[in-house]
């Protein structure tokens, strides 16, 4: 798609207060695919003010009215998913297939359950002698990140919208254009000028603007764990709700009763998907030191088929972050058995698959956060260890449990101070509520847990 040279301000595109631009650069070629608007503090103060002008009329809006916007939304998006994954791939550098399948599929598979939930969610039950009511929370600040670009903007808005809030979206500077294309769609879609607005921008500039607006009464942020500390505390002293889905370092417990081949192919797969970019990988295999072995040797050998098969990392700056963690996963004493940080390919800012055995639980690469394609493959002496070393970080994000039994999985996958865990292999559900413990993050996303987040409750008492 070409990309537009403003902002997206009360149902139209409109110049920028400013003269800066992002450049938007593909990862795999280095070359500059496009630009967009550095919108500055004046501009994310304009979308404000349309979101909280065309608030009351969306926010009476009947549900059924609102569920019939975002179906038309979700039809909107299912026509251009061709438009949307070539968008993907040549912003952030996913490779097409796994843009067709998870980058767009996705995110359209989400705005049509919103679209389902808005029709048919309870906006209001009598308890006793009392009326209760779920009440738009009002203007909302979404600050997506790069690496699910369209799905966490549809993670956000459309629950947002089906709740009859009005949304403020500021998008990562490294991935706007399927940014402005969703907001094309939301044109498209007949859904009233400033329900939606697009301000895209520097995050410490454009973002900062909106996390702190007196304007926006909610802030949904998915990126680091250390900006979202800053946005909790900024909403704190606002008195401001927020919803933070941050980092994590998901462990891949494999109990020795599990069949050991498919949970390390599929867990080494879960790792490189996305390149590595990917809040939730199981980027910790945890392993019963009787099948250590086996398992560092099938995880080498499926790593090395992804050689060909991963795409860049978003920036340079990523690839240098990645890289320096293999670097010190070798200085701190773990022993590398696939990739590095030799550069596969000349030009790109590509990142080898890559594995480490012998890691410890107290080593960097085993408790930070590395959002690349880097798997640590632990060693544990019995289920009391590796629930010690599972739960052995700040992160509570995600996880996955191996075992014969699905009971035997299950009874551990309970004691995990962790929000989400796959069982076996368990398929991604996109009802399903999404989020964290601990550090990873405060609120859930997706489903009807992601539909409350964004509701306020009243009660009449008679």
């Amino acid at each position: 798609m070409k990309a537009h040279d403003g902002i997206y301000l009360d149902g139209a595109w409109r110049p920028a207060a400013g003269q800066d631009v992002i450049e938007v650069v593909n990862p795999a070629d280095e070359q500059v695919i496009g630009r967009v608007p550095a919108a500055g503090p004046e501009d994310v103060d304009a979308a404000v003010r349309a979101a909280r002008t065309a608030l009351p009329a969306w926010a009476a809006t009947a549900p059924a009215e609102r569920a019939a916007r975002l179906s038309t939304l979700r039809d909107v998006l299912a026509a251009r998913k061709d438009e949307i994954a070539e968008t993907v791939t040549a912003e952030l550098g996913s490779p097409l297939p796994f843009s067709q399948a998870v980058h767009a599929a996705v995110p359209i598979a989400v705005a049509g359950s919103y679209a389902e939930l808005a029709a048919t969610h309870s906006f209001e039950e009598k308890v006793g002698n009392s009326t209760v009511y779920q009440e738009p929370v009002g203007v909302v600040g979404a600050i997506t990140p790069w690496n699910y670009p369209l799905h966490q903007i549809v993670a956000k808005a459309a629950p947002a919208l089906a709740a009859g809030c009005t949304v403020v979206l500021k998008p990562a500077e490294d991935t706007p254009l399927v940014a402005q294309l969703f907001a094309e769609a939301v044109h498209e879609a007949g859904v009233p000028a400033g329900v939606l607005n697009l301000v895209t921008g520097l995050g410490p500039v454009a973002g900062r603007a909106l996390a702190e607006h007196p304007g926006v009464d909610l802030v949904s942020f998915t990126g680091s764990t250390a900006v979202g500390k800053r946005i909790a505390a900024t909403a704190g002293a606002a008195i401001k709700k927020v919803a933070l889905e941050l980092g994590g370092k998901s462990a891949n417990v494999i109990l020795p009763s599990a069949d050991l081949a498919r949970a390390v192919n599929v867990g080494v797969a879960n790792v490189m998907s996305n390149s590595g970019q990917t809040c939730s990988a199981w980027t910790r295999m945890l392993v019963h030191r009787d099948r250590y072995d086996e398992a560092v040797e099938l995880a080498a050998t499926a790593a090395a088929k992804y050689g060909d098969r991963i795409g860049p990392l978003v920036n340079a700056a990523q690839q240098a972050r990645v890289r320096g963690y293999i670097d010190k996963g070798v200085a701190e004493g773990a022993r590398l058995v696939a990739g590095g940080t030799e550069t596969p390919h000349e030009r790109g800012w590509f990142v080898s698959p890559t594995v480490f055995a012998d890691v410890t639980p107290e080593m960097t690469i085993a408790q930070e956060e590395i959002f690349g394609p880097v798997l640590s493959i632990l060693r544990y002496e019995d289920e009391a260890d590796a629930l010690r070393i599972a739960n052995g970080t700040v992160y509570g994000l995600a996880g996955a449990v191996w075992a014969g039994e699905e009971a035997e999985a299950v009874a551990f996958a309970r004691r995990m101070d962790t929000g989400q865990v796959d069982i076996n292999g368990g398929r991604f559900n996109p009802l399903a509520p999404f989020g964290g413990y601990k550090q990873s993050g405060v609120g859930r996303e997706l489903g009807a847990h992601g539909l409350t987040e964004y509701l306020q409750t009243k009660s009449l008492q008679f």
